[in-house]
């Protein structure tokens, strides 16, 4: 089951950083929002109504940014591993070519609604420990989701931006200083979102929660990908935090083995499609959606442009490149069935060539391959079965192939290839139907699980961020792995030192002097 999301409000308080919050339209309620905080944190099921709401403002991710393309999309477009069909939406395609500037409207909308997050998150933080009557276990479990979901927010964010305001309180006026923040160091970003993390690990949560809110195993993976990001770039913590980032990550699978039926890689692919699998066994975190409610939005960016294959629409804004499908291996299914014939492609896994006309017809044959990884087939429908046109399907965020591919990579840079480490790749390579790694050096385990990654876990927006902490891009010509800075991406882009990270928003740049300067380059 998905939890009810009932937010008091999307914002009570913001900085001139961001864009004052609207009331939620969620679940169409006679204005729930507009609730001041010190009329509304009086009974201790407020607090649950808080957390939702903070839960809520992920689906920003999916949200829209300007014709036929939505705020998710930046991170595959920096991936070099997408393109476009379409050519209407000029800061997309900006964001694909790398001409973005503090203009663009997705990096605008990421920057706003992350500390929009931020800043509910800091009411629900301080204002939930004042609640008359509240229980000391609830008090630490709902505190726990409001600081692992701030932790989530600056985790975008310090890996966006580098450093970046750090707003741990709720902003009590426009005159109050903190309306115009210095940028902190990346350094205490990332010290406060290890804190919250940690806080969340000792707040009660079950292992898996079916619900949709975080559960251990969750804030567990979390933690490991935290320290596996803080043991490369920029930080370079090194040995001590890939040892961390594989200890977490350890737990999680420990638990796995011990608990096989709660936690799992699903035994086909098919399963990341099905609504009642959500939540549980492999999808360990992931943003909600509940059709006719709350409708997953994501559907028709990754469908071929204007075909009418599907009940939802298609405008083909986020499509694999020829080169990269051409770095999966022979016989990986994830891919489809090699050879260049159409009929190859009818077992669809994470791509498809061929579909239904109007989503329950003939079959239609497409000119190339496209996303199926986040397809919705009640949505799109399937032959004989009209699509309902709302997509109910989640989108994941931690799923618990990443966490074995987290542990493999961080116990190989620690302490190099061992039957733990190759158990770990070779999980997620056996359900594709590919030989195990085994008996190589630690170099060649490294970039067998720097490519695997680069295949498990394409258009999940974690690529751009393994080529930031890495300074490495998969070389597609020869798979291999090459430098960041002066690699050509299969678009034809050549990534300069400045891609790293993003110019700020051009309007709070200007707007608070104390963000200067810019990041390096822009």
């Amino acid at each position: 089951m998905k939890f009810n999301i009932k937010p008091i409000q999307k914002t009570l308080f913001v900085t001139a950083l961001l864009v004052s919050g609207a009331c939620s339209d969620f679940l169409e309620e006679k204005d729930p929002s507009n609730i001041a905080p010190n009329t509304f944190f009086t009974e201790p099921e407020h607090a649950e109504v808080a957390v939702n709401g903070i839960y809520e403002n992920l689906r920003f991710h999916g949200a829209g940014a300007g014709i036929f393309s939505a705020n998710f999309q930046m991170l595959d477009a920096f991936s070099g591993t997408a393109e476009t069909e379409t050519g209407q939406n000029s800061d997309l395609n900006n964001l694909y070519s790398f001409q973005h500037t503090g203009d663009n409207l997705h990096l605008t909308q990421w920057w706003r609604e992350l500390y929009e997050g931020i800043g509910n998150a800091n009411l629900a933080i301080k204002r939930i420990p004042e609640i008359p009557a509240i229980e000391e276990d609830d008090l630490k479990k709902w505190v726990g989701h409001a600081r692992f979901l701030r932790a989530f927010h600056y985790f975008w964010l310090v890996r966006l931006w580098g450093d970046v305001p750090l707003l741990t309180e709720p902003i009590a006026s426009w005159t109050s200083p903190e309306v115009t923040p210095n940028r902190a160091p990346k350094e205490d970003v990332y010290a406060l979102i290890e804190q919250d993390l940690l806080y969340a690990e000792g707040a009660g949560f079950p292992m898996m929660d079916a619900s949709g809110r975080a559960s251990l195993a969750a804030v567990k993976s979390m933690l490991a990908r935290l320290y596996l990001t803080m043991a490369g770039y920029p930080l370079n913590r090194g040995k001590e935090y890939y040892d961390k980032a594989a200890a977490k990550a350890k737990e999680v699978i420990d638990y796995a083995n011990g608990h096989p039926k709660e936690i799992h890689l699903f035994r086909t692919y098919d399963s990341l499609h099905i609504i009642a699998t959500e939540n549980r066994a492999e999808h360990i975190f992931g943003i909600q959606y509940a059709a006719g409610v709350a409708n997953n939005e994501y559907q028709a960016y990754f469908l071929p442009n204007n075909t009418n294959i599907t009940a939802s629409g298609e405008v083909g804004t986020t499509v694999p490149t020829k080169s990269f499908l051409a770095t999966f291996e022979t016989n990986d299914i994830r891919r489809g069935k090699q050879g260049d014939s159409r009929e190859a492609w009818r077992d669809k896994q994470f791509f498809f060539r061929q579909y239904y006309k109007d989503g329950n017809g003939d079959t239609v044959d497409l000119a190339k391959s496209y996303v199926y990884k986040h397809f919705d087939v009640i949505a799109n429908g399937t032959h004989g079965t009209a699509g309902t046109g709302q997509a109910d399907l989640n989108y994941p965020i931690v799923r618990y192939a990443d966490v074995l591919l987290m542990f493999a990579e961080a116990q190989n840079a620690s302490t190099g290839p061992s039957i733990d480490v190759e158990n770990a790749l070779n999980a997620v390579r056996s359900r594709a139907g590919l030989p195990a790694v085994t008996g190589v050096s630690q170099s060649q385990m490294q970039e067998a699980i720097w490519r695997e990654r680069w295949h498990e876990l394409c258009y999940e927006g974690i690529t751009w961020f393994d080529m930031q902490r890495l300074h490495k891009v998969y070389n597609e010509t020869n798979n291999t792995f090459v430098e960041f800075e002066g690699a050509t991406l299969s678009t034809g882009v050549v990534l300069q030192k400045k891609h790293l990270l993003l110019p700020l928003p051009a309007n709070d740049y200007r707007n608070n002097t104390n963000l200067r300067p810019n990041n390096d380059g822009w």
